[in-house]
């Protein structure tokens, strides 16, 4: 027999009165969904339409008019000189990337082990160069690595010769890893803070030297960190512009300072979206593989952190 009496399922086995429950929540999820409507509205008029028609211009200008299809591709791969540029490009962010860890880090584990006291003031020190503008901060270091500048001095004085930094690659890799430092450190700390120093104590009191202690357990929990600063710094050199054209020289240019004099001198449109394409292709395939190691890093991390809290 039916049971005309019984309330009728919904075929998703939801019932009606946890259907009207979960309406409100749905609701408020939505509104707050709709908080990121305006950073989604900047993003894509200042971000992606410019992005979308630097590749579009990278299919439809050409020089001369005639080309057509990938042409602008074949002229950037087909060119010795813009390989060089693009190898320059990226051997200087890894460099870049290379200094910055070096002096990043001991500069942020100093900061998780330091008092309030200090520790603030290390912060401030990290801070103060997002007060500062990015062209006082390059033309301090023109003044510095000039002909007979104070670097240039102080070579003299130690026996090392004239050092001749300023219009070379290095002097814009300087100027870079000063710049780019506060994006390694401020991941680092963000990392490190959360490790539980006492796991480091627990692997000496089993009879490990304190630096194995330190390299074979604090380091590899502070991967997490060390990926996403490097990747951050890596990412951002890719693209520096001002540092490079001041400390830098034509002869040694970045593929930022390229694309700038193919856009702005020769009113190269398809070229420069062409490089741009280029840039943003190396640019994805390391994202692509710091991924690849940041989510298991951080993964196992996490998991060695929680079960040490839980005992």
């Amino acid at each position: 027999m039916t049971s005309t009496g019984s309330p009728t399922m919904p075929r998703n086995g939801t019932t009606p009165r946890a259907a009207s429950a979960q309406a409100p929540a749905r609701r408020r999820r939505l509104g707050w969904s709709a908080l990121a409507v305006p950073a989604l509205a900047v993003s894509v008029a200042f971000f992606v339409y410019p992005v979308a028609e630097a590749l579009r211009r990278s299919f439809t200008d050409f020089i001369p008019p005639e080309s057509g299809g990938f042409d602008n591709y074949a002229w950037f791969f087909g060119d010795a000189v813009n390989i060089t540029i693009l190898v320059r490009t990226v051997v200087t962010g890894v460099a870049v990337t290379t200094a910055c860890l070096v002096i990043g880090y001991p500069f942020a584990y100093l900061m998780t082990v330091a008092g309030r006291r200090l520790r603030a003031v290390l912060l401030g020190v990290v801070l103060v160069q997002f007060w500062s503008s990015a062209m006082a901060q390059t033309f301090a270091w023109v003044i510095l690595l000039q002909d007979n500048g104070p670097v240039d001095s102080l070579t003299g004085r130690l026996g090392l010769g004239h050092s001749g930094l300023l219009g070379t690659v290095t002097g814009a890799g300087i100027g870079m890893t000063q710049a780019m430092v506060p994006f390694m450190i401020l991941p680092l700390y963000s990392t490190m803070q959360g490790i539980d120093r006492r796991l480091v104590l627990a692997a000496q009191t089993l009879g490990a030297r304190p630096a194995i202690a330190f390299f074979r357990v604090y380091v590899p929990m502070s991967m997490p960190g060390v990926l996403s600063g490097s990747l951050m710094v890596f990412v951002l050199s890719l693209g520096f512009y001002i540092t490079p054209s001041l400390l830098g020289s034509p002869q040694q240019m970045l593929l930022s300072q390229y694309l700038v004099t193919e856009v702005n001198s020769l009113l190269a449109w398809g070229r420069g979206g062409a490089m741009a394409a280029v840039m943003i292709f190396v640019t994805g395939v390391f994202l692509l593989f710091g991924w690849r190691f940041v989510r298991p890093t951080a993964a196992t991390a996490t998991g060695v952190s929680g079960n040490h809290s839980k005992e």
